[in-house]
């Protein structure tokens, strides 16, 4: 769910992404650097994350952001979306796993096999049937908790190639919608969880879903 926002001027626009690019925290040495995942208590993960101008879209800056948060989702098995803010990029920006998608595919549904990709997302509806959902973060390893969601949510915001797209969702996307857009907001899912409980992965096997 979105809130309204002071508007940004395209020269602060510029400034902020400029200024991003040298935040977040990367790997040891390696021939390729990563980012790491951001854990909870990084302020930037409280920061409310501003709109990625359109014409920017296309550019090197947001396309290599978009890759990056590609290839650190890749890293994780139980990982099903990331948003920008988790590698230090507080921009409207999340990706949804294609794995979430082969699952639906599993269930009998058509899938697309790619990332989803939203820029500037914001929900245009959600159902009024809700439901409390078992839920994890990438940031937050290793709670886990129940937050009430609803069970369906429409998301409307720009792919990677800048075009405009809407999708509606249920189940386990909905849930991901809701959750990432919370990320952008500045809303960890612990915020709103009831109980949190740490399962650590040498004490069994994790069925969840980090997003």
């Amino acid at each position: 769910m979105s809130s309204k926002r002071s508007p940004i001027s395209a020269q602060s626009h510029t400034h902020i992404l400029k200024n991003i690019l040298i935040s977040g925290i990367i790997c040891s040495p390696m021939k390729k650097p990563e980012k790491m995942i951001l854990e909870k208590d990084n302020p930037i993960l409280r920061r409310k994350s501003v709109e990625v101008p359109i014409s920017e879209i296309s550019s090197a800056k947001i396309q290599g952001i978009l890759k990056e948060m590609a290839e650190s989702l890749s890293t994780q098995p139980d990982g099903v979306a990331i948003a920008a803010p988790q590698l230090g990029y507080p921009l409207r920006i999340f990706i949804v796993s294609k794995k979430v998608l082969n699952e639906a595919q599993e269930n009998g549904n058509r899938a697309l096999h790619s990332n989803i990709v939203f820029i500037n997302p914001r929900i245009l509806k959600l159902s009024k049937e809700t439901q409390l959902m078992e839920e994890g973060c990438l940031s937050v390893r290793w709670l886990y908790g129940k937050v009430r969601r609803a069970c369906r949510a429409t998301v409307v915001g720009y792919n990677e190639k800048g075009e405009k797209i809407t999708r509606g969702a249920s189940a386990l996307l909905a849930q991901i919608f809701q959750h990432e857009v919370d990320h952008l907001e500045g809303i960890l899912f612990i915020d709103k969880a009831k109980d949190l409980r740490e399962i650590l992965p040498n004490y069994g096997k994790i069925g969840e879903k980090l997003i």
